[in-house]
């Protein structure tokens, strides 16, 4: 780790650390903070999948849908109106649609090659954003001037990586520029996500492998075709299945850093408070 200790953190002219759990467990709210505070640079990894890397596709799905109404294709082909996302680190309503969910295409869903295209161009674009960190470190510091640097990353990273591989090649080149903390939730937190998610689902990221398994499960399970699949019933069900997936793999990255407890960082109101957090985690390890 490039602190050592509670002291040797304290001291650092420069912090620098990266953040990761499932979404919702605070990430994002002590990003605010730390940034709100004037003295911390705020890297959101959703924000730029979305913006440098997803953009484009973003756009271009939404003009497809625009130009199937007459009157908008005409304005469109003659380069009188302009459609574009508008994706903010609160809001990456833009992202989560164009992912997409599979199943029945009357409500909503799409064709499961097709979503697993789409996964495959998030995959991509999220391992991008996460070695732009160190890009985006340096242009915070020589740029902007800001010494301290978070990094919000996505609640998706632990499929990105590989925990086991002491020569991974992004968690490698993270945990020698950051600090790697993992909020981790007990039970109770699991319990609150599940039933936010079931009450508004909303797409995510999976490894091809654990999504292809799932997808033949739920068909075979509800002696269901493909097309005839709830897009929103498949997607909370998975996520269930996700939660248990995913808990071994964050686990794994924790060994590469620290863990904080997420109940921690819900009390965390200051850039202060979240420095004395960490400190706390270090004189634990």
């Amino acid at each position: 780790m490039i602190y050592k200790s509670a002291s040797e953190w304290r001291d650092a002219p420069q912090k620098k650390v990266l953040l990761f759990a499932m979404s919702g467990l605070g990430k994002t709210y002590v990003s605010n903070i730390l940034r709100d505070s004037g003295a911390w640079f705020h890297y959101s990894v959703d924000y730029r999948i979305g913006t440098r890397y997803m953009g484009e596709h973003i756009a271009d799905n939404a003009k497809a849908e625009a130009m199937k109404v007459p009157f908008l294709r005409d304005l469109l082909l003659s380069d009188s109106i302009y459609i574009g996302s508008n994706i903010t680190f609160d809001n990456l309503a833009p992202l989560s649609t164009y992912l997409g969910k599979p199943g029945n295409p009357d409500k909503g869903g799409l064709a499961f090659d097709e979503y697993m295209r789409r996964q495959s161009q998030h995959l991509i674009a999220e391992q991008a954003s996460m070695m732009d960190t160190l890009h985006f470190i340096d242009r915070a510091k020589n740029l902007y001037g800001y010494e301290n640097f978070i990094c919000d990353t996505s609640g998706s990273i632990c499929e990105v990586v590989d925990p086991s591989n002491p020569n991974d090649p992004i968690l490698k080149a993270l945990s020698e520029n950051t600090l790697l903390v993992w909020i981790k939730g007990d039970e109770a937190h699991t319990e609150e996500l599940c039933r936010r998610f079931d009450k508004a689902p909303k797409p995510m990221y999976y490894q091809p492998e654990f999504l292809q398994a799932r997808w033949a499960e739920y068909l075979k399970e509800n002696d269901l075709n493909a097309d005839k699949v709830d897009p929103d019933a498949f997607v909370r069900w998975t996520y269930a299945k996700a939660l248990a997936h995913r808990q071994p793999r964050y686990a794994g990255m924790a060994d590469w850093g620290l863990t904080v407890p997420a109940q921690a960082i819900s009390q965390v109101t200051s850039a202060s408070d979240f420095e004395d957090v960490i400190a706390d985690a270090l004189e634990r390890k």
